[in-house]
């Protein structure tokens, strides 16, 4: 050990007290910051795992006609513009090596009918729905009925849009064919369960502001919740992608199917409507005795082939990427790509296309980098001025150093290296007793259904969480703390002269 490191350890030992004050400071300063760290790191992974890994993906497709990028909560549920040409924005993807997955989509507002009067509305999505668990990780939880296949015909009906709609409309759903689950009832309906108005399909009609949507009677298939932040995607139920094409008046895969030969097109387009039904068309059929059917003339389809589905419309598509870290590479990427392909289309991140949500949650975030800030330079003026006040009180000491010959640089090293020490001792204690509180939070399990915790947990459950980058950025905040800290009073030790110590005695 040096002459310094040895003068320091001797001077610690000597101010006891001083040394401990400073001591704690550091270590309380230390485990706030460390367990700030692993609240700021549980919530970025919380909302990775819950928003891109389980609904949106890192990056979502939308048409080029679509003027805003927040097209999953729209206000006033504004129509999402339809995606045309699937088949270039496909290809585009299948290239990129940087992507893992990806999944079409189409979202809109559907009004639902009742003929009592009373009009409702929900948020849905159109999926193949097999497709989309395996996209997001299962997050779509079975409370009643069955799940929907990718072939079926159906709807699954969140929970929360259940509650909703019998709040506002006075009906209960229920899977097909399965009976009222009284454990799901709201308490208050049990007694009136034989005069409960159950009802197991909806008629829905896509609520497009272009008025080209229709009507649609539609079987409820199962009813489900969001594993993950149910709160927030609770007024989104999930529908077969054709059924939702019909309500929205979408082309669907059934309508890219029907071939029209040119010379029934040429009579579709002509002005003269009389050609369909001329004298020269009656008198043939009278003629020949024939049967003709008039559908004939438009076309008919092609049963043997099967339904490709993506042949129909979307309006999203939902894009993970293997690296969640290059998303703004991955999207300067994807959008020159789709361009020099010709695709009406364009990418935007997933913060983007959650509009509010994401802002929230930055806010929380921000809120919580903020306090271990505050923390931060608490700390800092906390220890400055104790180390400031010590070398005042020390005057005589350091005086009769520098009277025996001792430099300003010298008395400058030793002074921080008694703070180094007292900084690696307390402060490393400090950090890994953050360590075991982040641990021992995680092990709590807390959970909370308030919505702003929701947001700054990233997720129902508290699932704060410390990596090796998230110590690293401890470790480089104490040293921070410190070499800041002792700014000011290396300056005052530095002043003190032999003439300062004499005057003090």
């Amino acid at each position: 050990m040096g002459i310094i490191p040895k003068i320091a350890w001797r001077n610690i030992q000597r101010h006891r007290g001083k040394s401990l004050v400073i001591g704690i400071i550091l270590f309380l300063g230390a485990l706030i910051m460390t367990i700030g760290n692993g609240v700021i790191s549980g919530m970025e992974k919380g909302l990775r795992e819950n928003i891109m890994n389980r609904f949106t993906g890192q990056i979502v497709i939308v048409s080029s006609n679509q003027v805003e990028d927040n097209v999953i909560f729209t206000p006033m549920g504004k129509d999402v513009e339809v995606i045309t040409g699937y088949d270039k924005i496909k290809k585009v993807l299948e290239g990129r090596d940087y992507i893992d997955r990806f999944m079409p989509a189409a979202k809109g507002l559907t009004l639902i009918l009742n003929e009592n009067g009373d009009l409702g509305y929900s948020l849905v999505l159109g999926v193949r729905f097999e497709d989309y668990q395996k996209m997001f990780l299962h997050n779509v939880q079975l409370v009643e009925g069955a799940y929907l296949k990718n072939d079926d015909r159906g709807i699954l009906i969140s929970s929360g849009n259940r509650t909703r709609i019998f709040d506002e409309q006075g009906f209960w759903l229920v899977p097909r064919g399965r009976g009222v689950n009284e454990k799901n009832l709201p308490p208050e309906e049990l007694k009136r369960r034989d005069s409960l108005d159950v009802r197991e399909s909806l008629v829905l009609m896509g609520g497009s502001m272009e008025n080209t949507s229709r009507d649609l009677k539609v079987d409820v298939k199962g009813i489900v919740r969001y594993e993950y932040l149910d709160e927030f995607w609770k007024n989104f139920s999930i529908m077969d992608i054709e059924s939702f094409r019909e309500a929205f008046q979408y082309v669907t895969a059934s309508d890219s199917l029907v071939k029209i030969s040119s010379e029934k097109q040429k009579i579709l387009e002509s002005d003269n409507l009389d050609n369909l039904f001329g004298d020269t068309l009656v008198e043939k059929a009278v003629t020949t005795g024939k049967r003709y059917d008039i559908t004939g003339l438009i076309g008919k389809k092609v049963v043997q082939k099967r339904l490709d589905v993506d042949s129909g419309a979307y309006s999203l598509v939902f894009v993970k990427l293997k690296d969640a870290g290059r998303i703004g590479k991955s999207l300067e990427d994807l959008n020159a790509k789709l361009k020099a392909a010709g695709a009406e289309a364009r990418a935007v991140s997933w913060k983007a296309a959650v509009g509010q949500l994401a802002d929230m949650a930055m806010i929380m975030r921000g809120v919580a980098t903020g306090f271990v800030l505050l923390i931060f330079f608490v700390a800092i003026i906390i220890i400055m001025n104790t180390l400031s006040m010590a070398a005042l009180e020390r005057v005589s000491e350091i005086g009769m150093m520098r009277a025996v010959g001792a430099q300003k640089s010298f008395i400058a090293k030793m002074f921080f290296a008694e703070t180094a020490m007292i900084s690696f001792i307390f402060g490393g204690a400090g950090i890994l007793a953050g360590i075991g509180a982040v641990h021992l939070l995680d092990l709590l399990n807390i959970t909370t259904d308030n919505h702003v915790l929701v947001l700054l947990f990233g997720g129902n459950v508290f699932r704060p969480g410390l990596d090796f980058i998230d110590i690293l950025i401890g470790i480089v905040e104490l040293v921070t703390v410190t070499a800041i800290a002792t700014v000011y009073p290396l300056k005052v030790a530095r002043g003190i002269t032999p003439l300062d110590a004499i005057m003090r005695d």
